[in-house]
C-alpha cells in the first residue's frame, strides 16, 4: 500500500467565503491532498464584497510592484504586510489570475482589473478552482465559539445545536467586523482583538449650495483636516450628501481612529488650486483683473469646472455677471481664500459605496506573519480582513486578502507531509 494512502486525511474549515476564504480554501487544497476543505459561510452568497467591489468590475490588486511603494497605501499594519507580500506579491497575484486564464489589465490610476470589466471574472474562476480541488462550501452557518480539543478543535454555531469537531486547522476570514462583540468567539479562547472602527468614509456637510453640485469634480484638490494634521492631495469628487473622492477616502483610512474619537465632528479645508495658496492667489487674481476684459463667471483662469466656478464666485458675494474690472479688492480677498482654504464643517460619515472596510481586528503580535498562525493556539490560522490591517482604496484590501491567505494556505499545507 502507498504510503498516502495510509495517512488519515486532515480537515481545514475556513470561516467566511469572501476573498481570503476562498484564497485560503483553493490553495490548501491544491498544495495537499490529504486536506479535506470546506468553506463555512454565514449567509445565502459568498464572495459578495467580490461581486461589487471596483463598480462591479473587482479592483483585483494595484500596480505598485515595489514592496516599499505597496506599503504606503497601509495605514495600519505596514510592517506585517511587509512580510505578507515578501512571501505572495502583487506580481504574484497577476501570475495566479494568469495561469488560470483570467487576464488583468493595469487602468491609469494604477488599479487593476480583469480584461473583461466584470467582477463575475473572478467569481467564476474561484468556483471553477473549488471544484477541481473538492472544496465544499456550506451556507447560512455562522459560527458561535471555537474550542480546542485533545482530538482538535470543536465549532458550535449560532441558532443551532449542531457542532462540528475533530478539526485539525481553522482559517478565520469572516471579514472585518463593526462592534466588538462581534469577535466574541475569538475573545473568548484568549485572542486579543484591536477596537474595529469604520474606514474608507465619505464626509457629510450641511450644505445645501455644495450638494447642489452633486457630480462636479475636481481633479487636483488638497484636503486638510486640520484636528488630525493630516492632509492629501487627489481628486475630489462633490456628492449630495458631502465630499468624497480619492483624497477624501485616503483621509478617511489615514486618520480612521482620530475622526471615530471626535465623532465624525471635525473641520475640512480645501484648496482647489493647490498650486497656490491664499497670498498667491491674491496675486494671481489682482494681476487677471488687470488683464482681463470679459465677465468674471465666464473667464475661468483656473480649470476649474463651470459649476464648481460659480460656486466659489457667489460664495465670495461675487456676480458671475460682474466684469473682473467691477470686482472689489475685499471680494478677491474673500475669493482667493474660498479657492485656496475652503472651509467646511463635517457632520457625520457615510460609507463609500460597497467598500465597507474596518480598521481594527486581531491584533499583530497574536500572529506569525510568516504562517498567519496563531501565537497562542497551534492550528488556529487568520487572513484577510479579521486581521489588524486595512488598506485605502485602490485593490490594496484584496491584496491583503489574496496574501494572507495564500501564506495561511501554504502554511497549513506544509503541515502535513505526502
Amino acid at each position: 500500500m502507498f504510503m498516502s494512502q495510509m495517512q488519515t486525511r486532515k480537515k481545514l474549515i475556513v470561516i467566511g467565503g469572501g476573498a481570503a476564504g476562498f484564497f485560503c480554501a483553493i490553495n490548501a487544497a491544491k498544495l495537499n491532498s490529504l486536506l479535506d476543505v470546506v468553506i463555512l459561510e454565514k449567509s445565502s452568497k459568498v464572495l459578495t464584497k467580490v461581486k461589487v467591489s471596483g463598480g462591479g468590475r473587482c479592483n483585483v490588486t494595484h500596480a505598485s510592484f515595489e514592496i516599499n511603494d505597496m506599503l504606503d497605501a497601509y495605514p495600519r499594519g505596514k510592517h506585517f504586510m511587509r512580510k505578507e507580500l515578501h512571501q505572495f506579491s502583487t506580481k504574484d497575484t497577476i501570475e495566479w489570475f494568469r495561469e488560470r486564464g483570467v487576464e488583468l489589465k493595469v487602468e491609469s490610476d494604477g488599479r487593476i482589473f480583469p480584461v473583461s470589466n466584470q467582477s463575475q471574472t473572478i467569481i467564476d474562476c474561484f468556483l471553477q478552482e473549488i471544484n477541481q480541488y473538492n472544496v465544499r462550501v456550506v451556507y447560512n452557518k455562522e459560527l458561535s465559539s471555537i474550542r480546542k480539543m485533545a482530538n482538535g478543535f470543536e465549532l458550535t454555531f449560532k441558532n443551532s445545536e449542531e457542532r462540528i469537531s475533530g478539526i485539525d486547522f481553522i482559517c478565520i476570514a469572516t471579514g472585518g467586523f463593526p462592534k466588538l462583540e462581534s469577535f466574541r468567539f475569538l475573545m473568548d479562547v484568549g485572542v486579543d482583538v484591536e477596537p474595529p472602527v469604520p474606514s474608507l468614509f465619505t464626509f457629510n456637510i450641511a450644505d445645501k449650495q455644495l450638494h447642489a453640485l452633486m457630480g462636479v469634480s475636481a481633479s487636483q484638490a488638497l484636503v486638510k483636516l486640520p484636528a488630525c494634521k493630516l492632509e492629501q492631495r487627489g481628486p475630489v469628487l462633490i456628492t449630495h450628501w458631502g465630499l468624497s473622492g480619492p483624497a477624501v477616502l485616503k483621509l478617511s483610512s489615514y486618520a480612521a481612529r482620530d475622526l471615530q474619537k471626535l465623532d465624525y465632528t471635525f473641520d475640512a479645508i480645501v484648496n482647489w488650486c493647490p498650486a497656490f495658496n491664499e497670498s498667491s492667489m491674491l496675486e494671481k487674481l489682482k494681476a487677471e483683473k488687470s488683464l482681463q476684459r470679459g465677465l468674471i463667471g465666464t473667464k475661468n483662469i483656473f480649470s476649474l469646472t463651470a459649476r464648481l466656478w460659480e460656486y466659489l464666485l457667489l460664495k465670495s458675494d461675487i456676480d458671475p455677471a460682474c466684469s473682473w474690472q467691477e470686482i472689489q479688492q475685499k471680494k478677491l480677498v474673500q475669493l482667493s481664500k474660498n479657492i485656496c482654504s475652503d472651509h467646511y464643517q463635517v457632520r457625520g460619515k457615510t460609507t463609500f459605496k460597497e467598500e465597507f472596510v474596518t480598521a481594527g481586528g486581531v491584533k499583530l503580535n497574536e500572529i506569525d506573519p510568516l504562517s498567519m498562525q496563531s501565537r497562542k493556539i497551534p492550528g488556529l490560522f487568520f487572513a484577510g480582513e479579521i486581521i489588524d490591517i486595512d488598506g485605502i482604496t485602490g485593490g490594496y484590501n484584496f491584496q491583503h486578502a489574496w496574501s494572507s491567505g495564500m501564506v495561511a494556505a501554504r502554511a497549513i499545507s506544509s503541515q502535513l507531509q505526502l
